[in-house]
């Protein structure tokens, strides 16, 4: 693995000013949030998060998908939660396989992830048909919990990039093609 500086839509932690409207639908997103929060409940994920482009837009929108939060949908300059367990009248595009997996052993200093046999393979696949499902450059980032709360490992993926891995704050692009 070797690191790079940034991660593929993860700069997505700034917060918008003004107050978070709650709502009970985003409208054509809502397959969306629907993909993200079964894929995040499948693989036992702490977070699943789609940076996607949209016509008309200022810039792309962020869905953010925690475990147990409020799904969140982010603008330029607004944000929208949606209760989590909320019941939406939209059909999702069939979720990626992917099973929940033990948390992963990792080492942040030394940049070492000891998982199942293919299981770090297995969860990157899973990331890239989430980000296939999304579609042209648009991405897909779901952290995952590992045996240090400190140290998440997050997989995103988008198009034909390189699938970029990050474990705690460090991220590493992998070599094109992998897995």
């Amino acid at each position: 693995m070797r690191p790079v500086d940034d991660v593929p839509g993860a700069g997505g932690d700034e917060q918008p000013e003004g107050p978070i409207d709650v709502v009970a639908s985003v409208g054509a997103l809502d397959a969306l949030v629907v993909l993200l929060r079964d894929f995040l409940h499948r693989a036992g994920a702490l977070r699943a998060v789609a940076l996607v482009e949209q016509p008309g837009s200022d810039g792309p929108v962020v869905i953010d998908c925690g475990r147990l939060l409020p799904v969140e949908v982010r603008w330029a300059d607004h944000a929208v939660h949606l209760p989590h367990a909320i019941e939406l009248d939209a059909v999702a595009p069939a979720v990626p396989h992917v099973q929940q997996l033990p948390r992963f052993e990792v080492d942040a200093e030394a940049g070492e992830i000891a998982s199942p046999l293919g299981g770090l393979e297995h969860y990157a696949l899973a990331v890239k048909s989430l980000a296939a499902i999304l579609g042209g450059e648009n991405v897909a980032l779901v952290t995952f919990e590992t045996t240090d709360p400190e140290t998440p490992l997050s997989v995103s993926a988008r198009g034909d990039d390189p699938v970029v891995l990050s474990l705690g704050d460090e991220q590493y692009e992998m070599e094109p093609g992998w897995p």
